[in-house]
């Protein structure tokens, strides 16, 4: 009786899922729907060519690929996908289940798009693009994902329904469950302390524990370490390599074994990343989307304007493919291992104008959680601290952003900058080695919106500080400071400089300070 009421359970459960499809937009529509909507051009040669900040060292700013090229690069098929279970947590069946999928396309450039008719469509398609992977069983496996091994090693966290919500699988052939990777989702996914998951947020999955776990069990497994450890450092110069600045910041790669590679992308925390035209040694703090509507500059660098939500599917397009085809005085990250020249468009792609669109909506439509701090006596007092000690000036309210550029120490801001660009002529002298020393340096730092303090961790464009009470710690400053979130590879002790304000409060005034942020 017991194996009949399992298998009618079971049976239940697999026909739910085949109505519901685990995918907000089920089954995709062919041709033949109209869009209501003027869609902007996403690639456009004269706005492309006045998008970004200049770099600090000019002689590198980015030459992206003409329109022409652009638009030769076929559109990405986005596929219908599905949740990743963490053991213990897959129903019943559930793997059989996946193989008897027919693949299907939801969204391409041949004629696959979802019915898009009003505001509500277009959002819901949009989060299917930022569900959406670039890469397919790249850095992890469907083995890997059902291993408790591997998420004990690669300490990730698993959602209250028993999800892995930073990635999902895709079916693109029946029969081959893939694991998609570098979605957006992926690093602006948020893990909440109560176990629910929050869309758009600064993430708190870290990919470079994942590809450190990859490294190191294909070292213990191959034959060839030597060609190997060649092809890792190929893949990190072509991620971080910066051969117009001198010395070369990523030149330590090549003295680099294939353990100390892993235990550098292992040591960073998560809510920072060693994104793509970054350093390997100075991780990003990933940003936190929600709000960015009303952002002038993205990145932490101020790297790009965003005036109108085609910059923001601007700065998308870049982010997932794009700035890798451009020429850095002649260094093409796409290239690798010769960084010289241009792919033939057909081997990469992109996303289509639609789905750009889609997705800065989307972006745009993102809502903070309810926040569970409330104004109380000790945050109004804190309230009367900021506006005492001239917090506004810089995270001016209601944004808590003055939306201003400050450069960082030992940059010379041109003059024709402070005519284009809006430039708060100060520096708050922290580590400007990721401004001054990479791809996406432009000698600036973005004043940061407090807006939403209260969910996000990792304090600092490098995230040295996990909270806010480490962050106004004045003991950060001395030499013999234990970081509390990313400190450099090789390092014991490190001073995290810069951002004196609040450093000089008593220790009654730092705790209402951090009350009141909290309520942001």
């Amino acid at each position: 009786m017991r194996v009949i009421l399992t298998k009618l359970l079971t049976l239940a459960f697999l026909a739910l899922i085949a109505m519901t499809g685990f995918t907000g937009l089920g089954r995709a529509q062919k041709s033949g729907t109209p869009f209501t909507r003027t869609i902007p051009k996403t690639w456009d040669d004269e706005a492309m060519a006045a998008l970004e900040v200049p770099l600090a060292n000019a002689v590198g700013s980015p030459k992206h690929v003409p329109a022409d090229y652009y638009y030769r690069i076929p559109v990405r098929a986005i596929y219908k996908s599905y949740p990743v279970y963490a053991p213990g947590h897959e129903p019943p069946g559930y793997m059989d289940w996946l193989k008897k999928q027919e693949p299907v396309i939801v969204w391409d450039g041949a004629g696959h798009a979802p019915r898009l008719t009003t505001d509500a469509d277009w959002i819901e398609a949009g989060e299917l693009v930022f569900d959406s992977p670039l890469f397919f069983d790249r850095f992890a496996t469907v083995d890997d994902l059902r291993d408790p091994k591997w998420y004990d090693r690669t300490r990730t966290a698993v959602a209250r329904d028993g999800t892995m919500p930073f990635t999902r699988y895709i079916i693109r052939r029946k029969g081959i469950i893939e694991v998609g990777g570098n979605s957006c989702a992926q690093c602006h996914t948020r893990l909440m302390p109560d176990e629910t998951v929050l869309k758009g947020a600064q993430g708190n999955f870290q990919p470079q524990h994942m590809f450190a776990y990859n490294l190191r069990k294909n070292a213990a497994s191959t034959p060839n370490r030597e060609q190997l450890l060649a092809q890792i450092r190929g893949f990190v110069k072509s991620l971080h390599g910066a051969p117009f600045v001198r010395p070369d910041p990523e030149a330590r790669i090549d003295q680099m074994s294939l353990e100390e590679i892993a235990d550098v992308f292992d040591a960073v925390p998560p809510g920072a990343s060693l994104r793509q035209g970054g350093s390997t040694f100075h991780p990003i703090q990933v940003p936190d989307l929600i709000g960015v509507k009303d952002r002038l500059y993205l990145d932490r660098t101020g790297l790009q304007q965003h005036r109108s939500i085609v910059d923001l599917m601007r700065y998308a397009a870049l982010n997932q493919g794009g700035d890798s085809l451009a020429s850095y005085a002649g260094f093409v990250p796409a290239d690798a291992p010769r960084f010289r020249q241009l792919p033939d468009p057909s081997r990469v792609s992109r996303y289509s104008d639609e789905q750009l669109y889609a997705l800065a909506l989307y972006v745009y439509s993102l809502k903070p959680p309810p926040n569970p701090n409330k104004f109380n006596v000790l945050a109004e007092r804190g309230q009367n601290i900021f506006a005492r000690e001239s917090c506004a000036m810089c995270h001016t309210p209601p944004l808590y952003t003055n939306n201003k550029l400050t450069p960082a120490e030992g940059f010379t801001i041109p003059e024709d900058h402070l005519k284009k660009y809006d430039i708060l002529p100060i520096s708050v002298r922290t580590d400007a080695n990721l401004t001054l020393r990479t791809r996406r340096g432009t000698g600036y730092y973005k004043v940061p919106s407090l807006k939403g303090v209260w969910y996000r961790s990792m304090f600092g464009h490098s995230g040295w500080c996990a909270n806010l009470e480490d962050w106004f710690d004045p003991r950060r400053t001395r030499d013999d400071y234990v970081p509390t979130g990313f400190k450099p590879y090789g390092v014991k002790t490190y001073a995290v400089n810069g951002h004196p304000f609040g450093l000089n409060l008593s220790k009654e005034d730092r705790k209402a300070l951090i009350a009141f942020l909290r309520t942001l």
